[in-house]
């Protein structure tokens, strides 16, 4: 592969929109292991939350999907690849940057919990906007009635 075209394709990979219509991966292998990636992605993206158990899973998921999107991207950089193996190579890093996007975006993943800790937060600032409004912020009532 020439020196220009390693360029080409490492500019297309790194663009912000290059996982714009791209399609996540059926299968890859990751570390010599074989995942259904798609299938993977769209069981954990189907639920409301994750559950405790599924986000270790979930969170193994990404940094292995990183490690060889890093790795990938290294042999585009310094192997010795032809042009269809480098194309071949980009469109896969494409695919696992679209996974990533897709994991990434997942929300909260204990939504009863952060309600609460918004509802207390909420609490707070009405008690503490309460004791000024009525002169309370020392929580004694010394100055009234003076």
């Amino acid at each position: 592969m020439q020196a220009y075209e390693r360029k080409q394709l490492l500019e297309r990979v790194e663009r912000e929109g290059a996982t714009v219509g791209a399609d996540i991966p059926e299968t890859i292998t990751v570390q010599g292991e074989e995942i259904d990636l798609r299938t993977f992605v769209f069981e954990i993206k189907r639920r409301e939350t994750i559950p405790a158990g599924e986000r270790d899973r979930v969170e193994r998921a990404k940094k292995n999907l990183r490690r060889e999107r890093v790795e990938r991207l290294e042999r585009i950089e310094d192997g010795a690849i032809s042009r269809e193996e480098g194309e071949e190579l980009a469109q896969s890093i494409i695919g696992i940057d679209r996974a990533l996007n897709a994991l990434e975006s997942l929300g909260p993943t204990d939504l009863e919990r952060e309600q609460q800790t918004k509802q207390a937060a909420d609490r707070k600032r009405w008690m503490s906007f309460l004791k000024k409004a009525l002169g309370d912020d020392d929580g004694g009532s010394s100055r009234r009635g003076r």
